[in-house]
């Protein structure tokens, strides 16, 4: 995804003279022609992911489109209070690019992961989150992202599901099933196939989690009663949102995610999965419990 977001962003650059790049050294040397082509629109802060943010403020009040891309940790919780300020207070809007995940880092330590950085934009107004889950995803995804000027999250992760779905903000029906209605964000449909391979539930598709698709939500639930939302980030994230839509509609949700506990452990993404229960198995025993 990474690869993907690189090549579409030096391609835009080219074509597109409204478009800006903003980095904090993190990803510099993969932009390295293009900062040459074009010296005036890529921009690397150096170790200042706050001014990173404030930069693309500026930027995008002059007319440009300013695309600004770190780790998720340093593009969402570090620089909070200037996306806060700097971009939905001056009314302007950036493509925030993240990589790294809630643990995709997981070798750096505790400082890459980023599990709440879709919760910390929910207390903001007005963004679009694109979470892809495959490389062919990606491209469409920052192209349409780059042609408006609203406020947009994009998070890449090293996890990737093995085929890619269309990129529209409808949930989309991927299986069917009568005993409850799974929804998979992203990069967790493959786990969450496998993990409910023969059991009798439906399965729907996002990679736009906000704005939230309530009506598809309705029409895919209403015959459903159960629920099970499965995020790639902070568990319960969506939940409001779930709860929103249904409104009126008894049901019951399951929502699945990861988990608050910080585990004090580095290990693998697979590691990380497995641990909070995000893995097929995991996924299958939880899953499995609640449709009883």
């Amino acid at each position: 995804m990474r690869n993907r977001f690189v090549r579409t962003t030096t391609a835009l650059l080219d074509e597109d003279p409204r478009t800006a790049l903003v980095l904090a050294d993190i990803s510099a040397d993969l932009f390295a022609e293009s900062a040459v082509r074009h010296p005036d629109r890529v921009l690397n802060m150096g170790i200042r992911e706050q001014l990173m943010v404030s930069a693309a403020g500026g930027l995008a009040m002059t007319g440009l489109r300013p695309i600004v891309h770190s780790y998720a940790t340093f593009t969402v919780d570090r620089v909070y209070e200037q996306i806060k300020l700097d971009l939905n207070h001056q009314g302007v809007g950036a493509v925030l690019v993240s990589v790294g995940a809630s643990y995709d880092g997981s070798g750096y330590g505790y400082t890459h992961f980023s599990p709440a950085d879709v919760a910390l934009l929910d207390t903001l107004d007005g963004w679009t989150v694109l979470v892809p889950g495959h490389p062919d995803e990606v491209e469409t995804m920052l192209r349409a992202a780059a042609a408006h000027d609203g406020r947009v999250y994009v998070r890449l992760s090293t996890q990737q599901n093995e085929q890619p779905q269309q990129t529209t903000s409808r949930l989309q029906k991927v299986r069917d099933g009568s005993r409850a209605l799974v929804v998979a964000v992203g990069p967790v449909l493959d786990p969450v196939l496998k993990g409910t391979a023969g059991l009798d539930v439906a399965v729907a598709y996002t990679n736009t989690p906000r704005p939230f698709d309530a009506a598809g939500l309705r029409e895919l639930a209403s015959p459903a009663a159960k629920v099970v939302l499965v995020e790639p980030y902070l568990a319960g994230t969506s939940s409001r949102l779930v709860a929103e839509a249904l409104q009126g509609v008894p049901h019951q949700l399951l929502a699945l995610g990861v988990g608050r506990a910080d585990l004090r452990r580095y290990g693998s993404p697979a590691d990380h999965a497995r641990w909070h229960g995000l893995d097929a198995a995991g996924l299958r025993a939880s899953i499995r419990e609640f449709t009883r």
